[in-house]
């Protein structure tokens, strides 16, 4: 699978993913164009990405393509922290 190919899949897993969450009372959904792609990567017939939305949830999605098996998994996180670790000593 070409890359754009594999990035219009892969908003789309998310876009889908993303409004199936969502909170139902609040009667609202993304499009393709609320998700976007942060890093992207083909390494023979393999691909990677990771993805966010505009939505601020803190969530974001690894999707990788195995072009072996025709196969797409998914991953979403959320990320619950960042820290700065100073290294005393160089190494």
């Amino acid at each position: 699978m070409d890359s754009a190919k594999f990035e219009v899949l892969c908003k789309q897993i998310v876009m889908d993913y993303a409004n199936k969450h969502l909170d139902k009372s609040d009667n609202a959904e993304i499009t393709e164009n609320d998700v976007y792609v942060v890093w992207s990567c083909k390494t023979l017939q393999n691909n990677k990405a990771l993805l966010s939305t505009t939505l601020l949830d803190g969530m974001y999605y690894e999707l990788t393509y195995n072009g072996d098996k025709n196969e797409i998994y998914f991953d979403a996180y959320k990320k619950f922290e960042n820290q700065c670790i100073q290294i005393v000593e160089k190494v």
